[in-house]
């Protein structure tokens, strides 16, 4: 009588469990297999267009090649990167990056004034981007932020340094990463 008893609540259970599978069903791809979902390591392809708060189209890629990179590889701004996690082929989302995420604050450090004989006569206007080397080799592209009667104030700091930054993005594609 009790092996005929849990038999029967063992058919009952898988009952149960057979007509409650499709609430548990994993969401299929188009090609058929399980959606792969935005984790470190996987290949991301994105399309996406870049506005400032006050609306201003900075860039975008809709219509063009789609922007692929490694997830967790720190190729992209970390407050964009992390919105990204979970995510799958087809979804679309807004994300905001504040500067402390994105580019950084504005370091007061990154202004320096340099003699306005050491910048080229057509390169002394506000706003223009110039380019160097600084004392390591390395490149830099400073700004052109003030012209004083006997400096220039260079301005050093990333372009998008302190500003708040609004993604509309759409996933493409997520594949699983390369292999080391």
């Amino acid at each position: 009588m009790v092996l005929r008893r849990i038999t029967l609540s063992a058919l009952g259970l898988f009952a149960l469990i057979t007509a409650m599978t499709p609430m548990f069903a994993l969401a299929e791809s188009p090609e058929g297999g399980t959606a792969m979902t935005i984790a470190d390591g996987t290949t991301v392809s994105m399309e996406y267009t870049l506005k400032l708060d006050n609306n201003e189209v900075l860039d975008t890629n809709v219509g063009g090649d789609p922007l692929t990179f490694t997830q967790g590889s720190h190729q992209i701004i970390p407050g964009l990167e992390n919105a990204l996690i979970g995510m799958k082929k087809g979804d679309s989302k807004q994300v905001t990056v504040k500067p402390s995420e994105g580019y950084g604050e504005v370091d007061e450090r990154g202004f320096q004034e340099i003699p306005l004989d050491q910048i080229p006569p057509d390169a002394r206007k506000v706003g223009t981007q110039l380019q160097g080397k600084d004392p390591e080799g390395r490149v830099v592209r400073p700004t052109v932020k003030e012209v004083k009667e006997q400096v220039v104030v260079l301005d050093f700091n990333h372009p998008l340094a302190g500003k708040t930054l609004n993604f509309d993005i759409t996933i493409l594609d997520v594949k699983a990463g390369p292999t080391p």
